[in-house]
């Protein structure tokens, strides 16, 4: 495990255009000798890591078919929170550690779940085509009242998974002047401050009901046709979880009959999105709103990350120099 003295390591990133080119990686470059690959096939990794000591990886695979033939590799850092693209067992099995991110895009998507609420609730898209139409100029009044929209005070907030995020924006909405309930698919005990309450509760009484839960054998396809049923007619439903968490089938048929009022989306079963995913029928824009998986990415949060991954090479690296 040990490294020899003066023998840099070999890191190497396989995926780093799910990082951004506009953050900066040069702190890498005291640590080890870097090759970043802004994106890997499963085809490719296996020549692409084969002297690498350490890899740097959003979604590329790493397992027993991407990676065993990389004999010196030691150390996987995943630039995310979710593990499931690591084989665990058989990184035990070759003595590779791996390290994830957690809790550097809490702010970034409670964030941008209101920004996906409010461009609905506030009906955003129907009054900015008003005006760039030129419908509001030389109207008869100085308002518009075509598509009302209501208050977010006084309105039942229900969150599906009340970790680090769904507490951030519990809180948010509370602020609000919303009354905040939640439901915890891992049956986790009451937590303080919150209201827990089961799913068909929740489902019926919330106008808003938003996603922060991980994808779990619990979770997925959670949200489906009968619960899309049991959802008001004037909700709104926000996921920043897991695409597969929701059966679109199932949501784009809600929407469509009128069953729930919208959903923003952040995430999908499938991404990029798939050719054939029946939400892209869907074009009314006051009704369905889909961000393409950036609900984390602000500038800070995606720095923030890096600058965590980074920490975690350097305190490996001094560790193998040490021995």
């Amino acid at each position: 495990m040990g490294q020899k003295t003066g023998e840099m390591m070999n890191i190497v990133f396989l995926d780093a255009d799910s990082i951004g080119s506009d953050i900066d990686l040069s702190g890498f470059d005291q640590l080890g000798n870097v090759t970043i690959y802004g994106h890997s096939t499963n085809e490719q990794v296996p020549q692409r890591i084969y002297d690498a000591d350490i890899a740097i990886v959003n979604k590329t695979e790493m397992n027993e078919a991407t990676i065993q033939d990389a004999p010196r590799l030691k150390l996987i850092c995943v630039t995310a929170t979710g593990t499931n693209i690591l084989d665990k067992e058989f990184l035990a099995k070759r003595n590779i550690r791996w390290n994830n991110v957690a809790g550097y895009s809490t702010e970034n998507v409670s964030q941008h779940t209101f920004a996906l609420l409010f461009y609905l609730y506030e009906k955003m898209s129907y009054y900015d085509a008003y005006v760039k139409e030129d419908r509001y100029v030389n109207d008869t009044c100085f308002s518009h009242f075509a598509n009302p929209y209501h208050e977010l005070c006084g309105k039942t907030w229900g969150i599906i998974g009340l970790g680090a995020i769904g507490r951030r924006v519990a809180d948010i909405a509370k602020a609000f002047g919303c009354h905040v309930i939640y439901y915890s698919p891992s049956g986790s005990r009451p937590q303080e401050g919150y209201k827990q309450v089961n799913l068909d509760t929740l489902l019926t009484i919330a106008d808003i009901v938003s996603v922060h839960a991980p994808l779990t054998e619990k979770t997925e396809n959670l949200m489906n046709a009968a619960a899309f049923d049991k959802m008001k007619p004037s909700a709104i439903f926000i996921n920043v979880g897991r695409g597969p968490i929701m059966d679109e089938q199932a949501l784009a048929d809600a929407i469509e009959n009128g069953k729930i009022a919208g959903a923003g989306l952040d995430v999908l079963s499938e991404e990029p999105m798939a050719p054939d995913n029946p939400l892209r029928r869907i074009k009314d824009s006051t009704k369905l709103v889909i961000t393409p998986h950036i609900a984390w990415a602000s500038v800070e949060a995606r720095a923030r990350l890096m600058e965590i991954v980074l920490n975690q090479v350097k305190e490996f690296v001094d560790h193998c120099y040490e021995k």
